[in-house]
C-alpha cells in the first residue's frame, strides 16, 4: 500500500473547503426552520402592543382600537388565506401571529 504524505498545503486546502461550506449549511438550516408562534411577552411584541385576542385589547391604552380589527384582516398578514388560524406577519420575521390577534400597527388590508 502506498502511503500518502500529508503536507501543510493539502491540509490547508481541505480546511478551506470545509470552512467555505459553513455559510451554506447555516443558511439552509435557517431556511428550513419552522416559524414559531409569537409570544406576547417577546420584546418586539410588547413594543407593538401585540395581543393574541383582539377582544382583550386594553381600550384605555389603545383608544383607536376597534372590535373588527384583527391580524387576519391586517395589511401585514402574509397568508393569502385570511381565515387561516395563524400566519407569518411582516412585522415579526420568523414568527407566526394568531388570526384573532392585534397590535398597534394594524392597518386594514385592501379588499377585507
Amino acid at each position: 500500500m502506498k502511503s500518502e504524505k500529508l503536507t501543510r498545503r493539502s491540509l490547508l486546502g481541505a480546511s478551506l473547503l470545509g470552512v467555505s461550506a459553513i455559510p451554506v449549511i447555516v443558511e439552509t438550516a435557517l431556511a428550513q426552520a419552522a416559524p414559531t408562534l409569537l409570544n406576547p411577552t417577546d420584546p418586539a411584541a410588547k413594543a407593538l402592543g401585540y395581543v393574541e385576542d383582539t377582544t382583550k385589547v386594553d381600550a384605555k391604552a389603545n383608544p383607536m382600537h376597534k372590535a373588527e380589527q384583527h391580524c387576519g384582516n391586517c395589511l401585514q398578514w402574509v397568508d393569502k388565506n385570511r381565515a387561516a388560524p395563524v400566519s407569518k406577519c411582516n412585522l415579526f420575521p420568523g414568527k407566526l401571529v394568531k388570526n384573532p390577534g392585534w397590535c398597534k400597527v394594524w392597518v386594514k388590508a385592501p379588499g377585507t
